[in-house]
């Protein structure tokens, strides 16, 4: 009696501490559901599975279609995906689409203590935000100051004898989510009988999944199916934002109009051939690249308006979202920027078969907001 009352308490032993050593992070897309799972063993940071699953076919539409799903379509999706994947967890890190919050920076004089953001937070905020401050959720951080470079070290070091100007201003990064948004999440949980260990803006858990620590300045540009989005990253927290309604749904349907063949069919010839070319459909590149050119040209504008309010340039550049796998992407954005071009890895970050390192590193920029959540809830 006694060594079966000692297996059913080692059996609960280790339940829960596999339960608090797992991670599953949910990425819900506007075209797919991207699931992750990774744990903590013996110090290093395992994947145990991922998953995928187009929400086209949940609306009556091809694969790769952007959708607008019910909360009741969308937790149907997310049990299959989390059923295919072999997820067994009741609990997960959700994130929240970028186009459900608002994000921005304030001065504030460098006299206001962090204790009194709280308070003064909210009233600032009302200047940005088009909405009633109590239909928003505000979280905020204050960004870290520019670190001096070398010239300016040597600069202030030459002239020891002149009076240095302080620095005015403290910059705070604000973000306001819209309660309606954070209200349909928790009902896409709840009917899929999970809890969700906490909700996050997707750029977050996808600087996550793609930086080191880096301290120049990076710029992640996250193509995605509706949009894409620019995030310029400095000590690791965003100091400017900007969203492009562009992106790889809208070249797919471009190319299924223009060359009157389906969706399904543009979306393989996009795979195969990218921005290469098609032997026997020369316009294919074409349509491509006046798709992409828009989205390079409005992401020079946001750089520019970048460099003109820090005085700062970017170093690098990291490709992220499905779009990223677009071939012949990073050899026309070397031309476009001038600074160094990498696609994401996120999957790195991760033990993984060595069999599975190909594939991970493919499929890497697509699963980087879902792996992103799941490695801030092992931390």
């Amino acid at each position: 009696m006694n060594n079966i009352i000692k297996k059913i308490l080692d059996s609960l032993k280790n339940l829960i501490s596999s339960a608090e050593d797992s991670a599953v992070g949910i990425d819900i897309g506007s075209s797919a559901i991207k699931v992750v799972e990774i744990k903590k063993k013996g110090g290093k940071t395992i994947l145990e599975t991922y998953g995928s699953i187009a929400l086209g076919p949940y609306d009556a539409l091809d694969m790769g279609r952007v959708t607008n799903l019910s909360v009741e379509k969308i937790a149907e999706a997310l049990k299959e995906v989390l059923k295919q994947s072999g997820i067994t967890t009741v609990s997960g890190a959700f994130s929240i689409p970028i186009q459900s919050s608002l994000i921005f920076t304030v001065e504030l004089p460098t006299q206001v203590k962090e204790n009194g953001l709280a308070t003064i937070i909210p009233t600032e905020a009302r200047k940005y935000i088009p909405v009633p401050i109590t239909e928003v959720s505000l979280d905020y951080f204050i960004l870290p100051q520019k670190e001096s470079s070398f010239e300016e070290i040597n600069t202030v070091a030459d002239n020891s004898n002149i009076p240095q100007k302080g620095t005015e201003k403290t910059n705070v990064l604000v973000v306001a989510t819209q309660n309606d948004a954070i209200a349909r999440y928790r009902s896409i949980v709840s009917q899929c009988s999970l809890t969700a260990s906490f909700f996050e803006i997707e750029i977050f858990s996808s600087i996550r999944a793609n930086f080191e620590r880096e301290l120049s300045p990076v710029l992640l540009i996250d193509f995605g199916a509706s949009r894409t989005k620019l995030s310029i990253v400095e000590f690791g927290m965003v100091k400017s934002y900007h969203t492009i309604e562009r992106g790889g749904a809208d070249i797919t349907d471009s190319i299924s109009k223009s060359l009157s063949i389906p969706f399904s069919e543009a979306e393989k010839m996009i795979k195969e051939f990218g921005l290469f070319g098609n032997p026997t459909e020369k316009s294919l590149t074409d349509i491509i690249r006046i798709h992409i050119d828009y989205i390079f040209s409005e992401t020079n504008n946001a750089l520019l308006e970048y460099e003109k309010r820090y005085n700062r340039t970017i170093s690098k550049v990291i490709f992220s979202g499905g779009g990223s796998l677009l071939k012949g992407l990073k050899e026309v954005a070397a031309n476009n920027f001038r600074a160094e071009i990498e696609v994401g890895h996120p999957f790195s970050k991760v033990n993984a078969p060595a069999f599975l390192e190909k594939v991970l590193e493919t499929m890497g920029p697509e699963f980087a907001v879902a792996l992103g959540l799941a490695l801030r809830k092992l931390q």
